[in-house]
């Protein structure tokens, strides 16, 4: 690799943190990264490979095929759904105990992020727990050819975190050659007709490949033990949202979340039952179908080890097919300590399916 990728990046990471406090004041002005040159992903690759190569391989995960029917005329569309950890609360407040501090340090953590995502390589991207959009992925990711979106909670909890980079939130990616940006809402949640702190993006693209609209959505409902009936609330307003967004499903839709409630609560049934005709792609996994998978998060906290299902991918059954889905780490790649740890840099896991559309566009509800 040529010293000028490698200064390159290090001085982006340099120059653009030493901004992020003011920036972040104003998260919703999108930074011009248009003057700043495209990185090809592999040197970006091997930057990050640099920067952590003392810590352990990243783990091998593997795709499953889930296709049932013909091969689709056009080329599947690739989602990556994560809850990456903000930074400011994996090092502030949420007591991982198992987790040494060395693990969660940024400069390390970030590019263990990233090489996630480079292997992965998306078509789109939705991600929770932001708050290093501004210094490291809206001018990275946008160099990469993605066009980028952040939406901020109102009262972010990282903002209670002394030197704290600013608000999270949740950020939506997606690569400019394949789609077109048709239409863009940022809602923030209501619950019982009262505004909340939780947020959602909602996009609405047109494939440029096959000229098909498609909306997709990511979202980060409220957290915690307790609160089932507001996450329900919550989510009862995003499906108003969507409908209204999707002309009552007349537009395929792909949701991604962590929806911080495990598939027995009122929130899941509500997307299940849902007139927009949705199905949780990851379901597709079990041998039966209609079973989640046993967990997308497992940590260990000073109240004990917590090991739910929180994160999914929704989709229009209808209109969209689930060609293939990232299989889960197993419980020997996690380890006794859980997540986050050296090897991974969350304590969710990243979710990823690659989606066709259905051979018959009229074929609705």
């Amino acid at each position: 690799m040529g010293n000028s990728t490698s200064r390159l990046y290090s001085a982006l990471a340099k120059t653009l943190s030493s901004s992020a406090v003011s920036q972040h004041q104003d998260c919703l002005e999108q930074p011009d990264s248009a003057r700043l040159d495209p990185i090809d992903p592999k040197d970006l690759l091997e930057e990050c490979q640099i920067v952590l190569q003392k810590r352990p391989p990243r783990f091998q995960r593997d795709f499953v095929d889930l296709k049932k029917n013909a091969a689709a005329n056009h080329r599947p569309i690739r989602v990556m759904q994560w809850n990456i950890l903000a930074q400011a609360l994996g090092e502030g407040k949420d007591n991982f105990v198992q987790c040494p501090m060395e693990a969660l340090k940024w400069e390390e953590r970030k590019c263990l992020i990233l090489e996630e995502i480079l292997a992965y390589k998306p078509d789109i991207l939705c991600l929770q727990e932001v708050d290093h959009y501004f210094d490291t992925f809206e001018p990275l990711l946008s160099r990469l050819g993605y066009q980028c979106t952040f939406f901020p909670k109102p009262w972010s909890p990282c903002l209670d975190v002394e030197q704290n980079n600013g608000p999270d939130g949740c950020a939506l990616f997606f690569l400019k050659d394949r789609f077109e940006l048709i239409n863009s809402a940022n809602i923030r949640l209501t619950a019982m007709k009262l505004k909340t702190n939780q947020v959602a993006i909602a996009q609405t693209l047109k494939c440029n490949e096959t000229g098909r609209l498609f909306c997709i959505a990511v979202t980060h409902l409220k957290a915690r033990t307790g609160w089932e009936r507001f996450r329900s609330a919550q989510g009862c307003d995003l499906l108003q949202n969507l409908k209204s967004i999707t002309q009552g499903a007349k537009i395929p839709l792909i949701i991604c979340g962590d929806f911080n409630a495990e598939p027995t609560e009122e929130v899941y049934r509500e997307f299940s039952n849902s007139s927009l005709n949705l199905n949780s792609a990851y379901k597709l996994l079990s041998p039966d179908g209609q079973s989640e998978p046993p967990y997308t998060t497992w940590k260990i906290r000073p109240s004990g080890e917590c090991r739910h299902t929180l994160d999914y991918i929704w989709y229009s059954q209808h209109a969209l097919n689930v060609n293939s889905a990232l299989g889960l780490l197993t419980e020997e790649q996690i380890g006794p300590n859980r997540l986050p740890s050296f090897n991974y840099p969350s304590d969710h896991l990243s979710l990823v399916c690659d989606f066709s559309f259905n051979q018959d566009p009229d074929r609705l509800l």
